[in-house]
């Protein structure tokens, strides 16, 4: 029996030609496995058609949806997880998902390697590769456009050769990966930093120069989880669903940024995230009515390096698991209503409600039936100060000030 290599299958040009290119190259079979994270475009059965008729020996569909949303996206917005404050994982947190139904599907058809598209370049190849490694150690993996000279002129050439049922065009200006959590653009004029995004970039987001009305939205949460939009029970996927296409036609949610890469290079990026982005502002504020002051300020912490950890591939690293324990149990208490009004650009808190939250209005309020007892303030000041003026009465001695 030859070998068989299990490749990350998207429908497009590049993988498509893959199936034939991996063929040629190793001798082995190529199982085309393709997942659906909501990044829309053809439906399954068409891409598991064209796998199979550009050589593929099986082809293998995954709807993940629900999947991506509830055990991808959740633990994401609960983190709050925004790399250098801005990007919301889009492309981060799809590919454990990915490599997990990858790595499934070479053990069912008894494959030894993996393959996926990726350059030499970029992120995903050491998302891919590291997910991979973790999940199935006894795995191989090959990167055609990155170990077997598999350039885009020479897809062309070989798709048009072999007669496969792929539409190639060298007119393509940008490199897109979306999917429910969001959409990012890179390459072409993109690349010279000074050049301002045109409005073919965009495809999530309507231009929130021209908003229709305001959107005003209640976001109900459970457990830092949305469960509710408007009053309607949602599902996580049906949350992101629904807020992208209220956010999107808003206009909110688009970011541009210059980017530090896991493999040491800056790169520009374009994200569209309406719906992400909508749900971390949400949630951060009903955190900052429901999580103690002390265990706040170390979440953050603890958030920034998750992100840092998902956007580097580590997502099944011991340090990942335990973190994600910790930011488990900090929401605990994170349920409630966030009142939103989505305009022009902007998702701005308006109103939150709590029945576990630690806002007290009579401590405060400074109306009548304040339960504040400001006589206590004094002394706290002279022992939180003390430490302070302690240091400083030496340097005035020492004549350091």
């Amino acid at each position: 029996m030859s070998d068989r290599v299990v490749l990350a299958y998207s429908g497009g040009l590049d993988t498509s030609v893959a199936i034939g290119w991996i063929g040629e190259a190793t001798g082995a079979e190529v199982i085309a496995v393709a997942v659906d994270v909501g990044q829309g475009g053809e439906d399954l059965e068409t891409i598991r058609q064209r796998a199979l008729d550009c050589g593929a020996v099986e082809a293998y569909v995954a709807d993940a949806r629900d999947e991506f949303a509830s055990e991808y996206c959740m633990p994401a917005l609960q983190a709050n997880g925004l790399y250098m404050d801005s990007y919301p994982l889009v492309s981060a947190v799809s590919r454990p998902v990915i490599v997990k139904h990858l790595v499934q599907a070479a053990k069912q058809f008894g494959a030894t390697t993996v393959a996926h598209g990726c350059t030499g370049k970029g992120n995903d190849q050491v998302r891919f590769e590291v997910g991979i490694q973790t999940l199935g150690p006894d795995l191989k993996c090959i990167a055609p456009v990155r170990d077997l000279a598999l350039t885009r002129e020479k897809a062309i050439s070989y798709a048009e050769k072999n007669d496969l049922p792929i539409v190639t065009t060298k007119k393509n200006p940008f490199s897109i990966d979306q999917n429910v959590w969001g959409r990012a653009v890179e390459t072409g004029f993109l690349e010279n930093i000074w050049n301002g995004p045109t409005k073919d970039v965009y495809d999530y987001t309507d231009d929130p120069t021209f908003p229709p009305a305001a959107d005003e939205v209640v976001i109900t949460f459970e457990r830092g989880i949305p469960v509710a939009i408007d009053g309607k029970p949602v599902s996580p996927l049906q949350a992101i669903q629904e807020m992208n296409r209220r956010a999107g036609a808003q206009g909110v949610g688009r970011i541009d940024i210059v980017e530090d890469r896991l493999v040491g290079i800056k790169s520009r990026e374009i994200y569209e995230a309406p719906g992400a982005m909508a749900l971390i502002t949400a949630h951060k504020e009903l955190e900052n009515v429901t999580i103690e002051r002390e265990q706040a300020r170390f979440k953050r912490t603890v958030g920034q390096r998750w992100t840092e950890l998902v956007y580097d591939g580590q997502w099944f690293s011991p340090l990942k698991k335990s973190l994600d324990v910790f930011i488990e149990d900090t929401q605990k208490y994170v349920n409630g209503d966030i009142r939103m009004e989505l305009h022009a650009g902007r998702a701005t808190v308006t109103g939150r409600r709590s029945d576990t939250g630690l806002y007290d209005f009579n401590l405060a309020t400074y109306d009548e039936g304040d339960s504040f007892d400001q006589s206590n303030a004094r002394g706290f000041i002279e022992l939180f100060g003390m430490s302070s003026k302690v240091a400083s009465r030496r340097e005035q001695n020492l004549g350091d000030a």
